[in-house]
């Protein structure tokens, strides 16, 4: 009987082990999956600030689609550098800067003066997770 039920019992205790560790290594690998690159679903993210700058900016039906466009080809170059965020702090900056001179010189041309103007009056002070606009400026 002590034969039997002490291997049965070290069975039953890895394996309860090896299945709690997965778990929490599963927990670890979305967790840091989630915060590596919160840009995932981009054309929702540019539909959240289209629907902030249209308003704000008074943007027409015709500009609409146009920023609609630039937002979105933004974002996903974007992503592709966000682990660099990590990584390489200097080489992201550098990177975002070029992508953000793109951007904002194509919405310099798209906008009028006056858009332009009260565009850059949204930049929001810091970098603020529940500001979607913080997402063109960060």
């Amino acid at each position: 009987m002590k034969k039997v039920l002490l291997p049965m019992l070290c069975v039953c205790f890895f394996t309860a082990t090896s299945v709690q560790a997965q778990s929490i290594l599963d927990q670890a690998k979305n967790a840091a999956g989630t915060t590596q690159n919160p840009l995932i679903n981009t054309s929702g993210i540019a539909g959240s600030i289209l629907q902030k700058l249209t308003p704000a900016l008074g943007l027409s039906a015709v500009q609409q689609p146009k920023v609609s466009n630039l937002l979105t080809n933004f974002l996903k170059q974007k992503a592709g550098i966000m682990p660099l965020q990590q990584t390489n702090p200097a080489s992201y900056a550098s990177k975002f800067a070029g992508l953000q001179g793109g951007l904002f010189s194509k919405l310099k041309l798209l906008l009028t003066a006056a858009q332009y103007t009260k565009f850059l009056g949204l930049k929001p002070k810091t970098n603020d997770a529940t500001n979607v606009l913080s997402q063109l400026f960060f």
